[in-house]
């Protein structure tokens, strides 16, 4: 057993309060579709609207707050919504750019450690710019003050937004360095679960772009990353307990629908 008691029971608790306070404001929208209610049923019509409104923000009222629940016991510092800092030289600026480019054009391939350290040359060269960067969904330091800096991403993002996902990663990285430019540094995707089980996870959709060994990890990868190994397959139980504990509400909420 990976988890404790407390950790499950906080995990739990988390979607508990989730889902009671999503049925507790659920009010569909007025969506006339006539013929789907004759078909389907007006309660399974609200049920999908449901689920569609529930994926909106599940990353950040359900994955954000169970990450930090598994990562907590296991690292010195874990914050969701994080800022790594404010400044970035323009010489990092010009150098994200300069990588962006090779990428794009495909003259040359991505390498994470290779990226960092061309960042990591320029940090503080130049004029140092204010800037606000896209906050960090989940921020973990290690003991040996090693940083990782995740972006939780839905399990089939657009393929057309990845080359703004590395340039998120590279800018994170360079801000990071600009307060300590001996910092070590790993910015990744993270994706929650992998749509394609028991395929692998289609990373193909990322080459080019991402260093598919360090910047990114998929479902296992990373709950058992923050938790320790095992915690993927714990993490699928309580999802499932809370369900089954939960199902009475679900249903009574939709009867209403009828």
């Amino acid at each position: 057993m990976t988890l404790s008691e407390m950790q499950k029971q906080e995990v739990a608790n988390v979607l508990r309060a989730s889902l009671r306070y999503k049925l507790s404001n659920y009010h569909p929208e007025p969506n006339s579709m006539p013929f789907h209610t004759r078909l389907l049923g007006s309660d399974r019509l609200a049920l999908f609207s449901f689920i569609h409104s529930l994926n909106t923000n599940f990353g950040t009222t359900i994955f954000e707050p169970v990450a930090v629940v598994l990562a907590t016991p296991h690292f010195k510092r874990v914050e969701s919504q994080a800022v790594v800092g404010t400044v970035i030289s323009e010489e990092a600026q010009r150098e994200i750019q300069r990588i962006m480019d090779g990428l794009t054009t495909a003259s040359q391939e991505p390498n994470k450690d290779e990226e960092v350290a061309k960042l990591r040359a320029v940090c503080q060269t130049g004029r140092m710019v204010k800037v606000k960067l896209t906050q960090i969904d989940l921020l973990i330091e290690t003991s040996t003050n090693e940083l990782y800096l995740f972006d939780l991403k839905t399990a089939k993002p657009n393929a057309g937004g990845f080359r703004e996902f590395k340039r998120t990663l590279l800018e994170w990285t360079a801000v990071a360095l600009a307060s300590n430019p001996h910092a070590t540094i790993n910015a990744a995707i993270a994706i929650p679960y992998n749509p394609y089980e028991p395929k692998p996870y289609a990373r193909w959709t990322m080459r080019g772009m991402l260093d598919l060994k360090s910047q990114l990890l998929v479902a296992k990868e990373l709950w058992d990353f923050l938790g320790g190994v095992g915690v993927y397959e714990e993490l699928l139980d309580i999802f499932e307990a809370v369900g089954i504990e939960l199902r009475p509400e679900l249903d009574a909420r939709f009867a209403q629908f009828k």
